[in-house]
């Protein structure tokens, strides 16, 4: 289906739905429609024919012929509920058929304008859905979910195992084009959500009420992140964390950090949480959404040390071992990297730790800053295939800290004036995450990733 590229641009359907779900405010569902960036089929009984000048997807078993398409997917933030593959059927007698197709993923490295049954791509993964009877002029839809985590390039065969098979548009028709339409969101009860922020509340500032009103609006597990107070005292708790960020404290999962020690032992601040924080420790894990998440407690003198052979780096590992869940996340105080200028090496073998077992992503504060890293290996080097993405989301309410000395290496995104959190949404092979600004600001910053 050569020429009419501009055919191929993505098709926004942005129909929004308010879920009633109660507090906190529910959140929007979205249908995004991708329409077909390539499209043609293939004839096993003229194995080095291109099809694309005749402007139609067929699929038959006698002689064999089989639809390819490929779809570009963007601008989605929000994760995947559901995606569907959209055909209609050609307004022709001979387009009807018992046996409408049967979808599987296929590479992507082909060209409309060359493709042919003999350097077709191959397959990868089993079915993912099917179509029984179909009849012309007539929309059908294949349940492809399984195969698109975000944003990305896909592509599907549709063959048939009927004789004479069916005839479907392709992309030149138009409005009949085929489509990928993908709905994301989440089911508003925030049970796949962390919401990331440390170094919270200053008694004299206003940054944690600011940061705080993000929360009250949207659901999910609030990720504390450290630094929770000024010093630690029971009554900063009380006075100055409470009526903000203690307003959550029922979903709310504490990590400690060095100021909550200046208050010897922070025995406050593991009094204020109760049994969510092992007293003297302040290290656990709990699964969420798929994912095992990994709480640690990087003041090291603390608690025996970070270094490799620690009782808490041993922990790690045995924890590890015992949750091999595809996805993981880990988040402690002190972050490993850093533009900021405070980056502690001491983790490093908590780090590595995570990086031996496969964990996705590492999210730390103490810089009241936010950065955001590219996936690397312990020793900074950048490693696409299996390292850690590493958040400093320091900007919970603590005065901020505007300057980077020098970018660090794989350093992505850098802000130090905006309060914030960070909102990661869980899915069970992929991620995204969006930074949410406090009211009258602007920065932002979101992605997507997938799954190790």
């Amino acid at each position: 289906m050569s020429g009419r590229a501009t055919r191929a641009a993505l098709v926004a359907l942005t129909v929004t739905a308010s879920l009633l779900v109660g507090p906190p405010p529910a959140v929007a569902q979205t249908t995004t429609a991708f329409l077909a960036s390539a499209d043609s089929y293939v004839n096993a009984g003229s194995p080095a024919t291109n099809y694309n000048s005749t402007n139609t997807l067929a699929v038959a078993a006698t002689p064999t012929r089989v639809s390819y398409l490929k779809f570009t997917v963007t601008t989605l933030t929000d994760p995947v509920i559901s995606v569907h593959l959209r055909l209609h059927t050609q307004n022709v007698s001979n387009a009807a058929s018992p046996a409408g197709g049967t979808a599987q993923q296929v590479g992507t490295g082909w060209a409309e304008s060359t493709l042919t049954y003999a350097n077709r791509p191959a397959s990868v993964g089993g079915t993912l859905g099917s179509l029984g009877k179909v009849l012309p002029n007539t929309w059908y839809e294949i349940d492809v979910t399984s195969a698109v985590n975000g944003n990305g390039t896909y592509a599907f065969s549709v063959a048939s195992d009927n004789p004479d098979g069916a005839y479907y548009d392709s992309r030149e028709s138009g409005t009949f084009a085929p489509r990928l339409v993908v709905l994301t969101g989440s089911s508003g009860t925030g049970d796949n959500v962390l919401l990331n922020g440390g170094d919270i509340s200053a008694c004299a500032t206003t940054g944690a009420a600011q940061t705080a009103a993000i929360i009250a609006r949207e659901p999910g597990t609030v990720m504390a992140g450290g630094d929770l107070t000024d010093s630690g005292t029971a009554a900063q708790l009380a006075n100055c964390y409470g009526p903000t960020w203690g307003k959550f404290k029922d979903r709310t999962k504490p990590i400690l950090g060095n100021h909550d020690y200046l208050t010897a032992a922070a025995k406050p601040t593991f009094d204020y949480f109760g049994p969510v924080l092992p007293p003297g420790k302040g290290y656990y894990s709990f699964d969420q959404a798929g994912w095992h998440i990994v709480v640690l407690n990087t003041n090291c003198s603390q608690v025996g040390g970070c270094q490799a052979g620690s009782a808490q780096e041993r922990w790690l590992r045995a924890d590890l071992a015992a949750h091999p869940n595809r996805c993981t996340l880990a988040q402690y105080h002190h972050p490993l990297f850093s533009s900021g200028g405070r980056e502690s090496s001491n983790v490093r073998p908590l780090f590595q730790a995570l990086y031996d077992a496969g964990a996705e992503i590492v999210i730390n504060g103490h810089n009241h800053q936010y950065e955001r890293f590219a996936p690397q290996n312990p020793s900074g080097v950048a490693d696409p295939a299996r390292g850690i993405r590493e958040f400093v989301v320091g900007t919970g309410g603590r005065p901020l800290q505007s300057s980077f000395p020098e970018p660090a290496a794989n350093s992505e995104v850098r802000n130090g004036t905006t309060f914030g959190v960070l909102k990661l949404t869980l899915s069970p092979s992929s991620y995204t995450w969006q930074f949410l600004p406090v009211a009258g600001a602007t920065f932002t910053d979101s992605g997507s990733g997938t799954c190790h």
